[in-house]
């Protein structure tokens, strides 16, 4: 399968994986609810707006902090921080025995601060925009770094940290930041994904509503519908999937459990519209990070894709998976269905998913899916219900963003 053989020592693997979705607090739950067709979406209020549709995660916000620090700090950095806690002790990897200063830690974020900002403006204004009553937390709160610096505070790491602004292509784009660290040398451990707060933000919802593209049904379990010809727009989720990477020698060098390799990767941009997708540009984006993998697109057994349910985007995500998978046998799935559009933690939580399928060659299916849109037809779609497949050994994972951002991820089962 593999075109090239790569020096074991700029091999980067997965050995730990800690996340929050809408529908599952750990990757056990979350596979368990994706293989039932088991979504999560609820009706929560949105000021100015009333009720709107929203995956709302569900974990142990204390497990990790104490109730001043999530009262004074963020509900991005609480994610980060229960993400990252629970992908260290998956790794099997206790901080008291790491070199704290050899550890990075790179999150990928959508927006950052609008939350914080949005709230605090709505609170001085019951006080006559008195400045005085605005807290003294929103700047640390507010910087593009924080959910990064709020884990490294936390669990006491002195080594680099920062957040990756990538539009919802955040959750891979820090996956391969954490990646191209480790290869470099600079860090032996890295804490890499991507988190989101999005559900608290009214701009988030007021701005796609105003574009037409936040979904409507009267189901809320129902509204997410990737490729469904009926599908109207998106469902917005907050979530968090971090990683444990490691170089491939150093994990097998504590007898660290592999989960898989990151293989490939690609990243580019559009250049041609802030909204609009490209799939020239997407097409491009999966081709280089099949040949940085040393695989053809024909080794590569399933695709997680992006698709948000918007008209448009899915339709022309699907041209540029036909025109790089045609002929090839491969499955597609999508995550969404389940759990709306996680943002800057969609691309971590989807990979997340599907990670299983490498171990027992089941491929999760894509739900909601009642009437198969025709530009949205591809080979091997599951759809309503899981496949069993011969074997899963290399998945592509797609991430695109907002003004043209567009990314791919390969991972493969180690050999």
């Amino acid at each position: 399968m593999r075109v090239r053989v790569k020096d074991a020592s700029e091999r980067v693997v997965i050995t730990g994986i800690g996340l929050t979705a809408p529908n599952g607090n750990t990757l056990a739950e979350f596979r368990r609810n994706l293989l039932a067709g088991r979504p999560n979406i609820q009706r929560i209020p949105m000021r100015y707006m009333g009720e709107v549709f929203a995956g709302v995660c569900n974990f142990d916000v204390l497990k990790y902090q104490k109730r001043k620090e999530v009262r004074n700090g963020t509900r991005a950095g609480s994610v980060a921080i229960y993400c990252a806690s629970e992908a260290l002790a998956d790794a099997g990897l206790s901080l008291a025995g790491l070199d704290r200063s050899r550890v990075g830690v790179y999150i990928g974020i959508t927006e950052h601060g609008n939350v914080e900002t949005e709230n605090e403006v709505y609170n001085i204004s019951k006080f006559n925009y008195d400045t005085k009553f605005w807290t003294h937390h929103h700047n640390p709160r507010t910087v593009a770094n924080n959910p990064a610096g709020e884990v490294t505070i936390n669990l006491g790491i002195t080594g680099p940290h920062y957040t990756i602004g990538a539009a919802c292509a955040a959750g891979n784009a820090g996956l391969i930041q954490g990646a191209q660290m480790l290869r470099l040398g600079e860090v032996d451990v890295a804490i890499a994904g991507g988190v989101s707060e999005s559900i608290q933000t009214f701009g988030i919802f007021a701005g796609f509503k105003a574009q037409g593209a936040l979904a409507h049904h009267d189901d809320p379990n129902q509204a997410s519908r990737p490729f469904d010809r009926d599908r109207n727009g998106i469902v917005v989720a907050e979530g968090g999937g971090l990683y444990i990477l490691e170089r491939l020698s150093d994990a097998r060098r504590r007898g660290a459990r592999i989960i898989a390799e990151v293989a490939g990767y690609g990243l580019n941009s559009d250049a041609t519209d802030a909204v609009l997708p490209n799939p020239e540009r997407q097409v491009e984006c999966m081709n280089a990070a099949i040949a940085r993998a040393g695989l053809g697109p024909e080794d590569i057994d399933l695709v997680s894709t992006h698709a948000t349910a918007t008209p448009q985007g899915d339709a022309q995500e699907c041209e540029a998976l036909r025109r790089v998978f045609a002929g090839c046998g491969t499955h597609f799935n999508n995550t969404k269905s389940f759990i709306g559009h996680a943002m800057g933690a969609a691309g971590a939580l989807e990979l997340a998913g599907n990670l299983p399928s490498l171990l027992d060659g089941i491929i999760h299916p894509t739900i909601n899916l009642d009437n198969l849109d025709p530009a949205c037809e591809l080979p091997n779609l599951v759809a309503q219900r899981p496949a069993q497949v011969r074997r899963v050994r290399a998945i592509l994972n797609n991430s695109f963003g907002m003004l043209g951002i567009n990314s791919a991820v390969v991972v493969t089962a180690c050999e």
